[in-house]
């Protein structure tokens, strides 16, 4: 017979937390349920436990051709009726974003590129 203790920690998800690894390949949408792209990981800040941001792919075909968008997480909501991270921001907004592609190395510890992510979604960085 299982514990209620190892059933607890097995879990993935639960009412307030969400695994990781569920995060990952989660849709988001815009709040009219439109697809916009998919999370391919989150970056979360070693020191302090926050979520900086959550990486999502857009464009391309199949993989090829798209690009990682560093959305901060601030910016996302859960939506249970479309299943998927909400992201209410417009086609123009979007394709004018900070963004490097699939392939390309990127440094995640430069405070100035995280600083004009932030400025341009005006919201607060994470590390405030």
């Amino acid at each position: 017979m299982q514990t209620q203790t190892a059933r607890d920690l097995s879990s993935r998800e639960t009412e307030r937390l969400i695994a990781s690894d569920k995060v990952e390949s989660t849709p988001v949408r815009r709040p009219n349920g439109d697809k916009i792209g998919t999370i391919q990981r989150v970056m979360i800040d070693k020191r302090t436990g926050r979520v900086g941001y959550a990486v999502m792919t857009f464009g391309g075909f199949l993989g090829i051709g798209s690009d990682h968008y560093a959305l901060p997480w601030s910016m996302l909501t859960y939506n249970e009726g479309l299943d998927a991270y909400e992201l209410d921001i417009s086609e123009d907004q979007l394709r004018g974003a900070p963004a490097h592609a699939v392939r390309d190395r990127f440094d995640w510890d430069d405070r100035q590129w995280a600083q004009q992510v932030h400025d341009y979604y005006r919201v607060p960085p994470y590390w405030m």
